[in-house]
C-alpha cells in the first residue's frame, strides 16, 4: 500500500509567485545566473525546490518534455483504483 503524499510545505500562492519570479529572471541573460538561489533566499524557499517547481512549470506549459502535473495526478488516481 502506498503512503499518502506529504502535506505541502509552501502555500500554492507562494509557489506560483516564486515560479513566476524565477522564470522572469531566467529570461534575462544578465540575471539568469544564480536565479534559484537569489529568488529562493528572497522568499525563504530552498533553491533546489524552486528549481523543481520551474522545471515542472516548463513541462506543464509544453516547453520541456516530461510528465505534466495533470498526467501525474491521473496516474495516481488510476493506481488507487487498482
Amino acid at each position: 500500500m502506498r503512503s499518502m503524499a506529504a502535506p505541502r510545505k509552501y502555500p500554492d500562492e507562494l509557489r506560483e509567485r516564486a515560479t513566476r519570479m524565477a522564470v522572469q529572471a531566467r529570461r534575462d541573460p544578465s540575471t539568469r545566473s544564480g536565479t534559484f538561489r537569489r529568488v529562493g533566499e528572497q522568499l525563504g524557499i530552498n533553491p533546489e525546490t524552486l528549481r523543481n517547481w520551474v522545471v515542472q512549470a516548463e513541462v506543464d506549459e509544453g516547453h520541456r518534455p516530461g510528465t505534466t502535473t495533470s498526467e501525474s495526478q491521473r496516474l495516481v488516481e488510476l493506481e488507487k483504483e487498482v
